[in-house]
């Protein structure tokens, strides 16, 4: 089979995540352009369903679609549009920086400029450096623009950097949602709610900033948000680890004692660590599977019956079955569905996975 691609690109998240965006794009832009933006990723206007998920390959083609064509860089997520090549003025000035609190420094300046409804401060203290947006209005956090905006520091530190920096803890201003499990694909870090202000934390870093170059710099932009804003980092969190162990087991051998003792850990430990991190072993194994099932059905010509066998079902039937139960949706309805919804999607190379559905 060809639909496997690399673990970091794999992860779906749900529809909820991006409801907040698409939101402020129908208010911005209204409803006909913003349906366009999501056809033309390769999504529906209406998700019509609790369940739906969508790819990172769908969120990245959304941004590049919305943020180049209605002028707005964040796509109606701020009180004021910003302007295009404001994310290429940003990148300028911080790549000028000759740390990287200076280079955070250069960030919350420039967003200070641009933002009215919120606020950046930078406290540099206590071997930390803490990034928070702090409201100035009395309209309530936008949710995706705020991870949008910690994440493109986070992103833009990496990338001067040369590697991903550390995140200590991320903090955000509003109640914890029930998409939240969603956000520790996003962030290598210990995550909280209901916060004063939102919040990314780093240690003190004497790194100094690479010399990026102007080709460098284009190319960022060219494929932004992709290199910054889905974190390739696994170590802070044990259920990814396990994703990641997962999608390199035959599925003969993915159950919890071996896997257990893959990270040096006994099956009632490993199942109190996952616990702790509000998921099961199960959960993992599932979403992996519906991950790998929703790629093959939407960038592979293979049939059902073949996905379902590379996904270690014993029967199609079986494979339909729980694809309804994750998703709401039959795989059929879920592959025509996709094909329907518009062109230019990117897709991701795939290759071999397989085993058996057992345990």
């Amino acid at each position: 089979m060809t639909f496997r691609s690399e673990p970091g690109d794999l992860p779906t998240l749900s529809r909820a995540l991006i409801e907040d965006w698409i939101s402020a794009m129908r208010l911005r832009f209204g409803p006909d352009r913003t349906n366009g933006f999501l056809r033309h990723a390769g999504l529906a206007a209406d998700a019509g369903r609790p369940d739906a998920r969508v790819t990172l390959d769908q969120i990245v083609l959304l941004y590049q679609v919305a943020a180049t064509q209605s002028g707005d860089e964040m796509m109606g997520l701020w009180s004021r549009p910003i302007r295009a090549r404001a994310l290429q003025h940003l990148l300028t000035s911080v790549s000028a920086a000759d740390s990287l609190a200076a280079a955070l420094f250069r960030f919350s300046t420039f967003w200070n400029l641009l933002l009215d409804d919120a606020c950046f401060t930078l406290d540099l203290r206590d071997a930390r450096m803490v990034l928070s947006l702090q409201l100035t209005g009395d309209a309530p956090a936008q949710r995706f623009g705020h991870m949008l905006i910690l994440k493109l520091a986070h992103g833009l530190l990496s990338w001067l950097a040369g590697r991903e920096v550390a995140v200590r803890a991320v903090d955000f201003a509003f109640a914890r949602p029930g998409f939240a499990a969603d956000y520790p694909v996003i962030f290598p870090a210990p995550l909280s709610f209901d916060a004063p202000a939102s919040a990314i934390t780093f240690a003190a870093d004497g790194t100094r900033p690479l010399s990026r170059s102007k080709a460098e710099l284009v190319a960022f932009v060219r494929r932004a948000p992709r290199d910054w804003l889905f974190t390739r980092h696994r170590d802070h969190s044990l259920s990814l680890r396990i994703r990641a162990h997962l999608f390199q087991t035959d599925w003969s051998c993915a159950q919890l004692a071996p896997v257990a003792r893959a990270f040096g850990m006994t099956p009632r430990t490993c199942m109190r660590r996952l616990a702790e991190e509000g998921t099961a072993f199960r959960e993992i194994r599932d979403a992996l599977r519906r991950d790998l099932a929703i790629r093959a059905l939407s960038g592979s010509a293979a049939s059902i019956e073949e996905i379902s066998q590379d996904l270690g079902f014993s029967s199609a039937a079986n494979f339909h079955r729980a694809f309804l139960r994750w998703t709401g949706d039959t795989p059929g309805a879920h592959r025509r569905g996709k094909t329907d919804s518009g062109p230019g999607v990117s897709r991701s190379p795939g290759g071999e996975y397989g085993s058996s559905d057992h345990g």
